[in-house]
């Protein structure tokens, strides 16, 4: 419980590429999709929450930082984090890390709000839903590796 949460990898695949023979930009927001969609499921929010009742989670805001490059056929995985959380949202945070040596090649913060599709309108969340995100978020408030959460985009000047 006290690790990053593993649940989705990869390789880059061949329609991810772009002219510069890279890891496409769009693509890094496809496999962020995937990896939220895999924390999604694992804590009981995926499909299967979905067709049971009117209730869903929409993505509220999503930044996304590039690191290093990966080519095509490299391998990948994405590391997720609970960062924060309360009755209706939750702040994750994915680590999208290289197969070949684990170096952070992007990652991608989302802010996610649980809904009642009928409205559509925020909702809270479940309980038990509520107290495994809880869970989690203590868990992985001590990693290291969060430099880029939370974070503003932007051009940095030096002062002379």
């Amino acid at each position: 419980m006290h690790e990053a949460l593993c649940l989705y990898r990869d390789v880059v695949r061949p329609e991810w590429v772009d002219y510069n023979e890279h890891f496409s930009d769009g693509y890094y927001a496809v496999v962020f999709g995937e990896a939220s969609d895999a924390f999604l499921a694992h804590v009981g929010l995926g499909r299967a929450y979905r067709a049971r009742g009117h209730h869903s989670t929409y993505t509220l805001e999503c930044h996304i930082a590039y690191r290093r490059e990966l080519r095509l056929g490299a391998p990948f995985e994405v590391e997720t984090r609970v960062l924060d959380c309360d009755a209706k949202r939750f702040h994750i945070l994915h680590r999208l890390k290289r197969g070949e040596d684990s170096e952070l090649a992007a990652s991608g913060e989302f802010l996610f709000m649980h809904v009642d599709t009928r409205g559509p309108r925020s909702a809270p969340f479940p309980a038990e839903i509520q107290a495994r995100l809880h869970e989690l978020r203590a868990a992985h408030a001590t990693l290291p590796g969060v430099e880029a959460a939370g974070g503003p985009i932007g051009i940095r000047r030096r002062t002379p």
